[in-house]
């Protein structure tokens, strides 16, 4: 039984639809990265499994309950950590980790919980003084209380330095190879593409791919590319006639071809090989920006009717 799964969600605001037919399945265990560009739906989405909306039409179920009829049961074995959470109260560190545990009644040392999101030794300052990447680790330790089935995080990454996310990446496999399922929506992707088993890609409200991210490499028509070293010039003509090479470069003794299609790479290799001594391959394969791009048509940003200011559908405001 999939941890998250969506029938035909649809959530619609007046006469803008932000989700539209939304059919999504999780696995358990499974780290899934939401991406999509500003207003493409991956709030609204958040919004419907946690049930602080209600759908339109379409369902939505988290571990086989209704998200909408059985929401308290749900809440009891999920943790959230939502877009741009901070603290403002007069608590400190460990105070807003007890609470948590207090208020999930679970069986937990907040120390551990501390101790796992790296604020061991600032445990004890209040909160409203940390730095925005120590509220975001704060933020998710409390998310991480009661050891939940499913950890929800929305832009997990914001305000992390380096090894901020190293920790977090470290974090969420580990729960991920204890059984937790983690729905990751985020718009940095690098980290998606470190973390993530699978990917599905939003864009004005629909979800346009989903799939592993080499999966959608082979779907994407951006061109891989192989690039040479040979002990002598290459010859380019051998190379050029190949099926699914559409673009050949030759400088003295390195051969770069750009390939439409990524199994082309074996065969260019071999033509050269045949001619001379290859010394050194690199392949480059489409990069996640890429794929993100062309699926997105590059993103409300890259839309040329988009005005400045325009809201998205989640309620932002585009550049």
């Amino acid at each position: 039984m999939p941890s998250i799964q969506t029938n035909g969600l649809t959530k619609e605001f007046g006469d803008v639809v932000a989700v539209e037919d939304l059919d999504l399945a999780i696995d358990e265990g499974e780290i899934f990265g939401f991406l999509g560009p500003n207003g493409a739906g991956k709030s609204t989405t958040i919004n419907l499994l946690l049930d602080f909306i209600r759908p339109t039409a379409g369902s939505a179920q988290v571990f086989g309950m209704d998200a909408q009829r059985e929401a308290e049961a749900i809440r009891e074995r999920i943790g959230v950590l939502p877009e741009g959470y901070g603290f403002d109260d007069y608590l400190t560190g460990r105070e807003y980790v007890e609470w948590a545990v207090e208020t999930k009644d679970a069986d937990a040392d907040p120390d551990q919980i501390l101790a796992t999101v790296g604020l061991a030794d600032e445990a004890d300052r209040k909160a409203a003084g940390y730095s925005k990447g120590m509220q975001q680790r704060l933020a998710f330790g409390m998310a991480l209380t009661d050891d939940p089935d499913l950890l929800v995080l929305d832009e997990p990454s914001t305000g992390l330095d380096p090894n901020g996310i190293q920790q977090l990446r470290s974090v969420i496999r580990d729960r991920a190879d204890a059984g937790t399922t983690v729905f990751f929506s985020s718009h940095i992707l690098s980290e998606v593409e470190a973390v993530c088993d699978r990917v599905g890609v939003m864009n004005e409200g629909r979800l346009v791919a989903m799939d592993t991210i080499d999966a959608l490499r082979e779907r994407a028509s951006g061109h891989a590319t192989i690039e040479l070293d040979c002990v002598a010039p290459p010859d380019r003509d051998a190379v050029a006639g190949i099926d699914g090479v559409a673009e050949v470069e030759v400088t003295e003794s390195t051969l770069v071809a750009h390939c439409t299609d990524p199994a082309a790479k074996v065969d260019v290799v071999r033509a050269v090989d045949e001619r001379t001594e290859v010394v050194d391959v690199l392949a480059d394969n489409t990069s996640l920006e890429a794929l993100f791009n062309e699926f997105t048509e590059g993103g409300r940003d890259g839309r040329a009717d988009a005005p400045a200011g325009e809201t998205g559908r989640d309620g932002e405001v585009a550049p």
